[in-house]
């Protein structure tokens, strides 16, 4: 197949063809896009004001908080005034739970999360749960997605807190988000409700009022923005309390001079997503083509559902254990990962909880596209893998 090396940056080029890497480990982070570069340059040298300054330099730094928080806004289909920026997904996550559950504690004590949860949900639960509030986490089933009769068995009338991502970060298994607001009706519960959208957000629809979420995490440098820049959706009439003091900036909920550079970038990043249902119509064909491969190679297991967001594709080569693959196929220039990259190497927690053996588990690899792969990205991965069997296998 004939590739026109110019088509896409070299980050995500092929040996051989005049380009140097293949990174298939966006769900761990992505290349910043052009759009956001130019943006950053031009707010950390031109519009490099405090945007609380009442000076030119600090209303133009103003208005490129403005325009970031426009386009997320824009994105999400809500109001630029429920848009807090964070420093990234893990300081929006700890804002909702600790702050939410400060917020209702009068209320109530009990919070239900899932054991499918990043890091910084699940042990920001922990870390409740040692305050003294009653934690329940859901139990996912083997195809790694939380049953829904359980999440109406855990919500009752002393709930002040749900909590579920949008889409698993290893499986890329989507969770049933949208029974939330209909289990804490049901109960009748006082609940705040939270979604992890990160890997989600601009690669499916994220709207917070269309899963009747009250409050929405989401992160730029999944979505080719920079690191350091976050946000919390907080619906209008929900609240939360804030998890730090000493300033007025973003409605006093995180205070502190904000990076004005990485939110700009974020909000480029935002603008440059195009239409993300096109983007996942290529994803799946790439997804879909790994999944045949993988299902014909010896001893090789699918620990994704067929239905799971098509960015992220996770297997395991029994004999191999995940770390040292990885490292093969880094030696071809070919970047996957072995999990979170929040895990650093430790056993993957989701997958477990699907019941998997430790085995299978030690053997993982995670798989995540973005829209800037190609097919010939999966070709030469499945080729690494294929040569990695026959020569690392036991």
């Amino acid at each position: 197949m004939q590739v026109e090396t110019s088509a896409f940056p070299a980050f995500y080029g092929l040996r051989g063809i005049g380009l140097q890497d293949i990174y298939l480990d966006n769900s761990a982070t992505t290349r910043v896009c052009d759009q956001a570069v130019k943006r950053m340059v031009q707010v950390m040298t031109v519009s490099y004001g405090n945007p609380s300054s009442l000076h030119q330099k600090g209303i133009e730094a103003e208005d490129e908080m403005d325009r970031a928080r426009r386009a997320v806004a824009d994105r999400l289909g809500c109001m630029e005034r429920e848009i807090v920026f964070t420093s990234g997904g893990t300081e929006a996550n700890n804002l909702a739970l600790f702050g939410g559950a400060a917020a209702k504690k009068r209320a109530g004590k009990r919070i239900v999360v899932t054991q499918l949860e990043h890091s910084s949900v699940y042990e920001t639960s922990d870390a409740l749960e040692r305050q003294g509030f009653e934690v329940v986490r859901l139990v996912p089933g083997p195809d790694g997605k939380i049953p829904t009769g359980s999440i109406y068995e855990a919500v009752n009338q002393d709930t002040i807190l749900v909590s579920m991502m949008l889409v698993n970060n290893e499986t890329g298994a989507i969770q049933p988000v949208e029974q939330m607001q209909k289990a804490v009706k049901k109960a009748g519960a006082p609940a705040l409700i939270h979604c992890d959208a990160v890997q989600a957000f601009g690669k499916m629809p994220c709207r917070p009022a269309a899963l009747g979420v009250d409050l929405m995490t989401i992160s730029s440098h999944k979505i080719h923005g920079p690191k350091g820049a976050g946000a919390l959706y907080i619906r209008k009439g929900a609240r939360i309390l804030p998890r730090q003091y000493g300033g007025s900036q973003e409605q006093g909920i995180r205070p502190g001079t904000e990076g004005v550079p990485a939110i700009a970038g974020f909000g480029a990043a935002v603008e440059a997503l195009g239409d993300v249902t096109q983007h996942a119509t290529q994803a799946s064909k790439l997804w879909d083509a790994l999944y045949k491969a993988a299902e014909a190679m010896p001893g090789v297991r699918i620990n994704s559902p067929e239905d799971a967001l098509p960015y992220v594709f996770n297997l395991s080569v029994e004999g191999v254990r995940s770390e040292t693959m990885l490292h093969f196929l880094a030696q071809k220039g070919i970047y996957v990962s072995s999990g979170s990259a929040c895990s650093k190497g430790a056993l993957s927690r989701p997958l477990t909880a699907m019941g998997l053996s430790r085995k299978t588990v030690d053997s993982a690899l995670r798989v995540s596209f973005s829209r800037f792969n190609r097919m010939e990205h999966v070709e030469a991965l499945v080729e690494g893998i294929e040569e990695g069997i026959a020569r690392l296998r036991k």
